[in-house]
């Protein structure tokens, strides 16, 4: 193409009010994700730049920079990343000393609000038998751009009451416009992890008591994990909320089936945040979960979650809303560069467990 008629390219793009996708320069991008530390993956695709924004927790291996927080990748294909950087750092005379799990970003009221986990296991809670509990929650910071930088909200009091181990806040909207906050209420307290929706106000402060949507157990893919003081505990993890093309209510959430790490899905029954919640089954197996749904530009419904639990890696999916579920259509390694087969008939393979036809 000539350079005139990149110039009428970009032209008629500025006019239909979108901005020219420009491939990243390996410079700019060197990273695949094989390369980079993905641990609770969360992409954002901004529209207004045409560019994928990752957020995961700061890691010193990736950034050089050993504070508590959250770093950010930045691509415009899904295939080439740029270095992290850190976009958000826990002040030190905050309550929290360490984790930084799972951050979220969602727009809210013209503002960027980035949710993530910390604990600190020296402010004891009531004990679960054996299990010394201690306060673990998500608090809430806030920026006027994507890249930051954030800043606590409240002084970094979790949303959830303190006196609840509490992880993995996602934020829901429901149909009337009113903000939720879903949670998964920790095993290490409960025994059998829930999942849990917490009414907000406005400025994401909560704002009554929370509703218990499901326990773990409740879905029959759901493995418990023997702990050393001989309890079995059932863990809920990652929850992210959905609304289908015929207007059905899906979470994705994690636990530990027979496979390792399993990201699932639910449905509620009556369409609403307050359920009754069904339990769907798994998605993907293999060591697999908490994944995030997002759309590509070119309009396709994409998911991405870690594997395997330690040392994680991204793992993306391109997916298909079937309007009562989710289903995985293929493994996207052309992208992430992480490949397993994804023939139903090959074990550990969500289906093949299911002895459908042609399998042997």
């Amino acid at each position: 193409m000539t350079r005139i008629a990149h110039l009428i390219a970009a032209s008629l793009l500025a006019l239909a009010g979108a901005s020219p996708a420009t491939p990243p320069r390996e410079p700019d991008a060197p990273l695949v994700m094989t390369a980079m530390h993905l641990h609770d993956p969360w992409i954002v695709a901004d529209k207004a730049s045409r560019t994928y924004y990752l957020f995961t927790r700061n890691e010193v291996a990736m950034t050089g920079d050993s504070r508590l927080g959250t770093m950010m990748y930045a691509s415009r294909d899904l295939k080439h990343w740029t270095r992290p950087k850190l976009v958000f750092v826990l002040p030190g005379d905050v309550w929290a000393k360490a984790g930084s799990w799972a951050p979220e970003v969602h727009r809210w009221k013209n503002r960027l609000y980035l949710f993530a986990t910390f604990h600190d296991p020296a402010s004891p809670l009531t004990p679960n038998g054996k299990r010394a509990t201690y306060r673990r929650g998500t608090v809430l910071a806030v920026a006027d751009k994507i890249d930051g930088p954030y800043a606590l909200v409240r002084g970094g009091e979790p949303i959830v009451s303190k006196d609840q181990m509490s992880l993995d806040g996602t934020l829901y909207v429901d149909p009337k416009g009113k903000p939720w906050l879903v949670y998964a209420h920790e095993w290490w307290q409960t025994t059998i992890g829930t999942m849990e929706a917490l009414p907000l106000n406005d400025d994401l402060s909560a704002a009554g008591s929370a509703k218990r949507l499901f326990s773990a157990n409740d879905a029959a893919w759901v493995v418990g994990q023997k702990q050393p003081d001989g309890d079995t505990v059932y863990v809920t993890d990652g929850p992210e909320l959905y609304r289908s093309k015929t207007g059905a209510l899906l979470m994705l959430w994690s636990s530990y089936g027979k496979k390792g790490y399993v990201e699932g899905q639910a449905r509620s029954r009556s369409g609403g945040i307050e359920g009754p919640w069904e339990q769907l089954g798994p998605l993907v197996e293999r060591d697999s979960g908490h994944g995030m749904l997002f759309r590509a530009f070119d309009g396709r419904l994409m998911m991405i979650l870690h594997r395997p639990f330690n040392f994680a890696l991204g793992k993306l999916y391109e997916m298909r809303d079937e309007g009562d579920r989710l289903a995985v259509v293929r493994e996207a390694t052309e992208l992430d560069g992480e490949a397993y087969p994804t023939h139903p008939c090959t074990p550990g393979h969500s289906s093949f467990d299911n002895a459908k036809p042609g399998c042997s």
